[in-house]
């Protein structure tokens, strides 16, 4: 194999146990092909717990960028692709020659703050990877804390999650943006995640475009790590809330924002789109309408 240089993309917002312990487990990782190096971008979305300077302290070699508690998540992990480009964060445990060129990186590994890596999960990601070419993008799956798969590749129009295979990839159609290992020639084809996308979505829409752009992708196997952390928070399917709550969080940027969801089912899943648009506000509207029926 050829020498790696990984350029890790990240984002923060008030976790800083969380964060530590990912850059940990990223630290921590074995089996790593010879001269394999790193270069760490972390761009910090207004955190008021320290997570920066905790960083900053205990891994030096991180760049971290601190933006506005404004800026949203896909946003920010744009901002750290863009310094992964323009140089800085090599050097020291979790990166390579110090002062060495990032430029050059051959892959970008998005890496979720929440995701504690296996020790292995990087050996794993890169040779899958490297049995399957230079033009295929690798998903790392990632299990919660009861062992149930809760990211990973996702197939078809409703996005189906896909459960990594024991021994072998599973190709998939697009994938959640957890841990996804992008090789450089699939990112000079691609390019970033869209800033049409806010929040979410801009994984989902990111692999649909790689896809009909002739890329393959492919579930590593195995879990990639865990997610840690209690669940999200209920958003529109809170129970007991009303049906104008219940569309006011779904249309929310934390949820499926009006614009960029027509943008993600106009781009991908013509001639459905209009049925496709409505249909999760129409079930979330129903949802809370039979909840409060019952309640």
């Amino acid at each position: 194999m050829h020498s790696v240089h990984l350029a890790v993309l990240m984002t923060s917002h008030d976790r800083r146990a969380r964060t530590l312990s990912a850059l940990r487990a990223l630290e921590e990782q074995r089996g790593l092909p010879s001269g394999t190096t790193f270069g760490v971008h972390l761009v910090d979305i207004g955190s008021t717990d320290g997570t920066p300077e905790a960083v900053r302290l205990r891994h030096p070699a991180v760049e971290v960028m601190s933006v506005g508690a404004d800026v949203p998540h896909n946003q920010a992990l744009r901002v750290a692709s863009r310094n992964s480009r323009s140089g800085g964060g090599g050097g020291g445990p979790l990166g390579g020659a110090p002062g060495g060129p990032t430029h050059s990186w051959t892959h970008q590994l998005w890496l979720d703050d929440r995701v504690e890596l296996f020790p292995d999960a990087l050996a794993n990601l890169l040779r899958t990877a490297a049995a399957a070419g230079t033009g295929t993008v690798v998903v790392g799956a990632v299990r919660n804390a009861y062992g149930d798969t809760v990211y990973s590749g996702r197939r078809g129009r409703s996005l189906v999650l896909v459960e990594p295979g024991e021994h072998r990839p599973e190709p998939c159609d697009t994938y959640d943006g957890r841990v996804v290992l992008v090789p450089r020639a699939v990112y000079d084809l691609v390019g970033d995640p869209d800033k049409v996308f806010r929040h979410r979505m801009g994984d989902y829409d990111h692999g649909c475009r790689a896809r009909r752009a002739g890329v393959t992708a492919f579930v590593a196997p195995g879990h990639a790590g865990e997610c840690v952390g209690g669940p999200d928070a209920p958003g529109s399917r809170e129970p007991g809330i009303g049906v104008r709550e219940a569309l006011r969080r779904v249309t929310s940027v934390q949820e499926l924002p009006l614009h960029p969801w027509w943008v993600y089912c106009l781009r991908h899943t013509w001639p459905w789109a209009p049925y496709l648009m409505l249909s999760p506000y129409a079930r979330t509207a129903a949802r809370a309408t039979l909840g409060r029926l019952r309640g």
